[in-house]
């Protein structure tokens, strides 16, 4: 009898050992399993200034919620605002200064206009006149010399009593008056010969003075570049002002906090991680071996290491184009002609059904259906 309960125990065993080998084999045939699967957040970011400075408020503890758009941290503002008021005051000085040049142009230009116009204008109505003054000395030159010749012929006529003296003496009378009108005349020419000096004098000034437009162009346009580059300095220094303060992203938690106040923090240095608990998917390092019959929406059931009794379920979402290894840091050289063939995996990317319990970083073991048809 006894041994007849032996026979059955053996027997039962062995057919529960072969249905559990069974269903074994026939799980991994039908599902590809690994346990290279960990949950991980689409939103996981480690936040950082992008200037350096002296942190003096820090708003929040790990595993604190935040708010998008809410205020984390803070570097001490002084310095950009003072170099902000430093470069304000220079940008007002060099506006000041632009103005003032600009007007001065102005009031050059005009009246060097002025002048300019004025003498021209006195060089032509003393060279009319001048020419003028110059025919006149011609003609009266020419009576001079008739009165000349007949002052001579008048002198004879009196030396042979041709003549009464008075009749010479009229002649004589005449003659030097004309005379003295010349010289008169040659003198006024000359007074309106050093006008005309004086005027072409003053339009040569103003043309020389035009050069002090053309300067003050340039000084201007110097300066408008100078003002330029100080307002692009002053939005810097704001834009430093603006990345002095470090907000959140987007509605998270607290995963890490980095640093402690006060802290001088150089640009790029971690201040807080942080991550969206609902931004959760699954992803997979699945062997080349196993990656027949694994299809985007192909069914998956998940268990996750740390939540027992509970299985999750979630959908094949994309698989990698390429094996992990691909962009490795060092990859594998075979120039040489040596080879050991290595198992590749490729990326799984799941989309979770649900995340009730779920946190990023989680280990998981992971079965994907398969296509019926493999």
């Amino acid at each position: 009898m006894s041994k007849r309960i032996g026979t059955i125990v053996i027997v039962t065993l062995v057919l529960f050992f072969a249905w559990e080998g069974y269903d074994y084999l026939h799980y991994r045939h039908a599902n590809a399993v690994s346990d290279a699967a960990f949950i991980k957040s689409d939103r996981l970011a480690t936040l950082s200034f992008k200037v350096g400075g002296k942190v003096v408020t820090l708003s929040k503890k790990e595993n604190e919620q935040v708010e998008k758009g809410e205020l984390l941290a803070v570097i001490d503002p002084k310095d950009f605002n003072v170099t902000r008021q430093k470069i304000a005051h220079l940008i007002e000085a060099t506006t000041e200064a632009i103005e003032a040049m600009r007007l001065k142009k102005a009031r050059l230009k005009k009246t060097l206009a002025i002048q300019k116009q004025i003498a021209e204008t006195d060089i032509d109505a003393l060279g009319r006149q001048i020419g003028a003054l110059s025919f006149r000395i011609d003609a009266a030159k020419k009576r001079l010399e008739k009165l000349r010749k007949d002052m001579l012929r008048y002198k004879n006529m009196l030396e042979n009593r041709l003549i009464a003296s008075g009749d010479f003496e009229t002649v004589a009378m005449h003659h030097d008056a004309l005379k003295d009108e010349i010289e008169g005349m040659k003198k006024e020419r000359q007074a309106m010969l050093a006008q005309k000096r004086k005027a072409v004098d003053a339009r040569r000034i103003a043309e020389l003075n035009e050069k002090q437009i053309l300067e003050l162009t340039k000084s201007i346009k110097a300066r408008t570049k100078e003002l330029q580059a100080q307002k692009k300095s002053l939005e810097a220094v704001e834009n430093s002002l603006a990345y002095s303060r470090l907000y959140a992203p987007f509605d998270a938690i607290v995963a890490k906090k980095f640093i402690e106040t006060p802290r001088v923090v150089k640009k790029g240095t971690p201040v807080y991680a942080v991550t969206d608990p609902k931004a959760l998917y699954c992803e997979v390092l699945l062997s080349e071996k196993k990656m027949h019959g694994v299809r985007p929406g192909n069914s998956v059931k998940i268990n996750v290491d740390a939540i027992e009794d509970k299985a999750y379920r979630g959908t094949v979402e994309s698989i990698a184009p390429t094996s992990a290894s691909t962009f490795s840091l060092v990859p594998r050289d075979i120039a040489s002609g040596e080879f050991t063939k290595l198992d590749q995996r490729f990326v799984i990317r799941i989309k979770l059904d649900g995340i009730e319990g779920l946190r990023a970083g989680m280990g998981a073991t992971v079965a994907i259906a398969r296509d019926s048809g493999h």
